[in-house]
């Protein structure tokens, strides 16, 4: 029972950080699309501003779940996706140095350089969560001793690639609704028309991925089995049906809120087709990692489960205060004062 708990809380961990974190990344990712003057930039950054680095402490904590809950499936993870990994590091990396290096130089190629960073920085992690999920979904060659015989390149199959056009289609419309809650005039204007037209391309590639995940793997397995899993179908559906909806109506928090409902039930579909496992191996269904074989002791997750409960709350809290704190429009007063980006 306490593995089953800690699958599902770590895979609400990772919808809650793809739906926090995935506007931050959506936001880079449009900046060359939406920015068409220094302000529009400097706005774009500011959207950001506040929120990113907390936004992150979900990746930490899904990270750091997964190396306390299933320590085995985290040194596989690591060592079998390790080149992609170190790629997201860097990247994370460098687009969190460009929120602060940027401003540090008056110099147009120094902010060139930095904005650069910022957009490589959102779209690779974006795509590379993507096509890892996707590869974790259809199964990875894992053999008997657990080790990879694939390689970066094998992970660029046809599904992995259509995870990571997914993921950074999702995350570029969530982007483009955050920034149409935060900006005002023509840059906002701007930020609709976008998600306007990128919702329809989620909704195609939402359809295109589940299609595809058919033939992939054995995602419906568990929805075949147990059909009342199907309900789930309804988050992701709902979300972005009513992200349509809220956006038509220019009501920006709810399509915004709706849209993040909408990643968070595509990841959670994913997770629950994987259970009981975590890492599927595409050899031999034995050398799979799963709940069972991966977990640490009874103890160990009784410790965590009593922390999570105290601690996870407080920063939801936290998180809730800040959205609600500086989730005001930015005016051309706030990107005066010194702290702003």
């Amino acid at each position: 029972m306490l593995e089953l708990t800690w699958f599902l809380l770590w895979g609400i961990l990772w919808a809650v950080y793809f739906a926090l974190d995935g506007y931050d990344f959506g936001l880079g990712i449009n900046m060359p699309l939406l920015a068409t003057s220094e302000t529009d930039r400097r706005t774009i950054y500011n959207a950001a501003g506040p929120f990113w680095d907390g936004n992150q402490v979900w990746l930490v904590t899904a990270g750091g779940v997964t190396f306390a809950a299933f320590p085995a499936t985290y040194a596989v993870m690591f060592s079998s996706l390790y080149s992609a990994l170190m790629l997201l590091l860097f990247a994370l990396i460098f687009r969190g140095i460009s929120f602060e290096f940027r401003r540090k130089v008056d110099s147009d190629s120094w902010r060139k350089f930095w904005d650069g960073c910022n957009v490589i920085g959102s779209l690779l992690p974006a795509l590379l969560f993507g096509v890892a999920f996707a590869n974790i979904f259809m199964g990875i060659p894992l053999n008997a001793q657990r080790i990879n015989e694939g390689n970066l390149l094998s992970l660029l199959n046809p599904y992995g690639l259509a995870g990571g056009i997914l993921f950074v289609l999702l995350f570029s419309f969530h982007g483009s609704l955050w920034l149409a809650v935060k900006s005002q005039g023509a840059l906002m204007e701007r930020a609709e028309a976008l998600a306007h037209k990128l919702w329809f391309a989620v909704v195609a590639m939402v359809a295109i991925f589940l299609a595809m995940s058919v033939f992939y793997t054995n995602l419906f397995h568990n929805y075949l089995a147990n059909p009342v899993l199907l309900f789930l179908l309804l988050l992701p559906v709902g979300g972005l049906i009513m992200a349509k909806v809220f956006l038509s109506r220019q009501a920006q928090w709810q399509a915004w809120g709706a849209s993040g409902l909408g990643i968070i039930g595509v990841t959670l579909f994913g997770v629950i087709g994987l259970y009981p496992k975590l890492l599927p191996s595409s050899i031999d269904p034995a050398y799979s990692m799963t709940i069972a074989n991966s977990a640490s002791s009874t103890l160990t997750l009784q410790i965590m489960l009593v922390v999570a409960l105290l601690c996870v709350p407080v920063v939801i809290a936290y998180q809730a205060w800040s959205h609600y704190r500086f989730g005001h429009k930015i005016t051309a007063k706030d990107l005066e004062y010194e702290e702003a980006y």
